[in-house]
């Protein structure tokens, strides 16, 4: 395995040998309970996340994916069929993807039952089939200021084909699920590592953001800053969808310029996948609406740019440290704390003089679905803790306000 260069500090995985197919404790070389860190890096092209898991080389980073998978050497290990992890692989079964069981006979010993996973590209909109196998994670451990050691230890994977691939990013080898799974990344580490099952997701929007699974804490630079975790601006109870593993949030209602246009109770789901936040067609139409009066007096630019339906001349909006000087756009969230977007994340630079209103009409309502969906624009520099333990999300708002942002983790491994 490659060495890991102090100045990137990637957190890498490399398909392991035969003996990753041991327990845990025999083919892993653990940091002692302390969580583990990894940048992340936004993708231009195709507006996704990425970190460097595998050889150094990217996954995608799928808040609703409920497993790693990536494609495979032609010799690799796998789990025989009857594995409690492979029954944990199928808990969650791609859309359009036909039932064919749990595994197929191995080719090298027709009385062994070698399981198979389905990992899905959602955006290809793809499944495929590929044996259960481990890889072999190698991170740093974090203090929540640096760096300080590499860790490794086996994750369990989905092998697929390259065809699978498509539409990722280039040079992406394959998805890091993040759900709320067994075998999703945060729950292995999570094991691993024996730290709390939860992490702290501050994504980008240009240089390097941060991660941290296991818990806090998380320091970012300027140095003297308290720790982002413990000054979130609110919490609010994490709910389940029995047919999807993702994460998803109660909204009593939203509000633009602190003014009620869509009642409550509203399901609020949070995807990596989708790059500005989509709304229902019943709850977009008032929404847009609102901020259409609301920003009367503002030059407007037409046609609007797609997909968006308000852009307005940059030059005369006005700006502050928030970001463009725009009504907010709260999330009035269960529990009684607000997620309020502020210009930063609510305006889309489209051009030089051109921002538009990053919010979508959802192009597909499938059967069930939540009517917001909080895309990566919308949480970019905010400090995101999925916390699987307590049940909760906690988010810091803005970090503009904070005068620092997401790319501020310092990389540079301790002394």
């Amino acid at each position: 395995m490659a060495q890991l260069k102090p100045a990137a500090l990637p957190l890498a995985v490399s398909l392991c040998c035969l003996s990753a197919l041991l327990p845990w404790s025999a083919a892993a070389s653990y940091g002692g309970g302390k969580p583990l860190v990894t940048a992340i890096t936004k993708d231009a092209a195709t507006k996704l996340y990425t970190a460097p898991l595998k050889d150094s080389r990217p996954l995608v980073l799928d808040l609703s994916g409920p497993l790693i998978w990536s494609t495979c050497p032609p010799k690799h290990p796998s789990f025989e069929c009857h594995h409690h992890v492979c029954a944990h692989a199928h808990s969650y079964h791609p859309p359009d993807c036909p039932r064919t069981g749990h595994g197929v006979a191995d080719e090298d010993d027709p009385f062994r039952c070698k399981c198979t996973a389905h990992p899905y590209n959602p955006f290809a909109r793809k499944a495929g089939s590929g044996d259960l196998t481990r890889v072999t994670v190698t991170a740093n451990d974090t203090d929540g200021k640096n760096p300080l050691r590499p860790v490794s230890f086996p994750a369990v994977a989905a092998c697929a084909p390259h065809s699978l691939l498509a539409k990722l990013p280039a040079g992406a080898v394959g998805v890091a699920g993040l759900a709320r799974s067994r075998v999703a990344l945060p729950a292995q580490v999570s094991r691993a590592q024996k730290v709390a099952n939860k992490f702290a997701l501050c994504l980008p929007s240009g240089g390097q953001g941060v991660a941290i699974f296991g818990g806090g804490p998380l320091f970012l630079l300027p140095p003297g800053r308290p720790d982002v975790t413990t000054t979130l601006a609110g919490t609010t109870p994490l709910r389940r969808n029995p047919a999807l593993p993702g994460y998803f949030i109660s909204a009593r209602g939203i509000a633009v310029n602190q003014g009620q246009v869509q009642p409550g109770p509203l399901v609020v789901g949070l995807s990596s996948r989708v790059p500005y936040t989509e709304l229902r067609a019943d709850v977009y139409g008032p929404f847009v609406k609102a901020f259409d009066r609301a920003t009367a007096e503002r030059k407007r630019v037409t046609p609007a740019a797609a997909p968006f339906e308000l852009c307005y001349d940059s030059r005369e909006l006005g700006s502050t440290r928030l970001g463009y000087a725009v009504p907010q756009v709260d999330l009035m969230l269960e529990g009684g704390a607000n997620w309020t977007v502020f210009g930063g994340n609510s305006m889309v630079q489209v051009d030089d003089n051109t921002a538009c209103f990053g919010f979508v009409r959802m192009a597909r309502e499938e059967k069930g679905a939540p009517a917001v969906v909080i895309g990566g624009f919308q949480m970019e520099n905010n400090l995101l803790v999925f916390d699987e333990e307590k049940r909760q999300l906690g988010f810091s708002s803005l970090l503009f306000g904070r005068q620092t942002t997401c790319s501020n983790f310092n990389f540079t491994l301790a002394a």
